[in-house]
């Protein structure tokens, strides 16, 4: 088990993560999701004790990461691929950690055989590897003491369709044995693949946690709309949603988005007169794109931002 609890850090006053908590349980894959800079890796570095937190504390199976006495052989670990000595030839980088965790050294060959890299790839020095391969010896690496957790910071980036298919089954396959696993990941189809549960974070804090299922609850009802004036042109419906405390999205080509049921938005609209044109509920089996967008879209960036815009506000 993985148990984030208030996890904070602060860099020059300024909050990068702030009172983060989470769980992960064992027999479950994790998705830790969220924008570039939102604090993902920054919370995985702090569970994994290479950053210390300003606040909060983090536990693996109950114990701080610091304190296991052979992490290596608890707790999986790849936060960066590309961290690994260039020098070294595949097979070295794990035979030399498999002396450091005391365990034997035929584990080595044993996990390049399990990630895919052949004897030749072995023999290379990881300088000379594609991203994809030091993603796989990363891997290989994580795997090496039979951990029961695994802790991966994108480990699909590099990775061509068989490979990301390839993780996928790993991953799986760990976790229906019993292993826990926290996964961050940029790629949104592989995480809705495999993922039990999901963690969302948006300028370092979390916005959403749960199952998919429970997430498509958590964004709640909404409404797409056209008004016979187009977009906020009607000041009418405009003073009546802002009455309400209702949120508009404007969506483009003269459509809006309105977080309410579409009774409650019917009646608003009859209220203030106002002709709707097009009223539809919008789908609860939203994707895992558009909920990720939805819940962090404060955190994107301005031209791929979702423009939240107020009943009252301007056009």
């Amino acid at each position: 088990m993985i148990e984030a609890d208030s996890l904070t850090k602060h860099y020059g006053g300024k909050a990068v993560v702030e009172h983060v908590s989470f769980r992960c349980e064992p027999g479950t894959v994790t998705g830790f999701l969220g924008p570039n800079g939102a604090g993902k890796s920054t919370t995985l570095k702090m569970i994994c004790g290479l950053t210390r937190p300003t606040a909060g504390h983090a536990t693996v199976g109950g114990v701080p990461y610091t304190q296991l006495p052979n992490p290596g052989v608890r707790v999986g670990v790849l936060l960066d691929a590309s961290a690994q000595h260039a020098g070294r030839r595949g097979r070295e980088v794990l035979a030399a950690s498999a002396q450091l965790m005391k365990i034997d050294p035929a584990r080595a060959d044993a996990m390049l055989t399990r990630v895919g890299l052949d004897r030749r790839a072995a023999r290379r020095r990881v300088g000379k590897y594609s991203l994809g391969m030091r993603q796989r010896l990363g891997i290989a690496h994580a795997l090496l003491g039979d951990p029961q957790v695994l802790i991966l910071d994108e480990p699909a980036n590099g990775l061509d369709p068989e490979g990301m298919r390839w993780m996928r089954e790993l991953l799986r396959d760990f976790a229906d044995r019993g292993g826990t696993v926290l996964l961050s990941s940029h790629l949104l189809t592989e995480i809705d693949a495999i993922a039990d549960r999901l963690v969302v974070i948006s300028q370092g804090r979390i916005v959403a946690a749960g199952t998919l299922s429970e997430l498509r609850g958590h964004t709640g009802s909404a409404v797409e709309v056209r008004t016979a004036g187009g977009e906020l042109t009607d000041t009418r419906l405009q003073r009546e949603l802002d009455r309400l405390g209702i949120t508009i999205h404007a969506l483009g080509d003269g459509r809006l988005r309105i977080d309410a049921d579409a009774s409650t938005v019917g009646n608003a609209a009859l209220n203030a007169r106002v002709a709707l044109t097009e009223l539809a509920q919008v789908s609860s089996s939203a994707s895992l794109e558009q909920l990720f967008f939805e819940l962090t879209a404060s955190d994107q960036a301005p031209d791929e931002q979702i423009q939240p815009k107020t009943a009252g506000a301007n056009k």
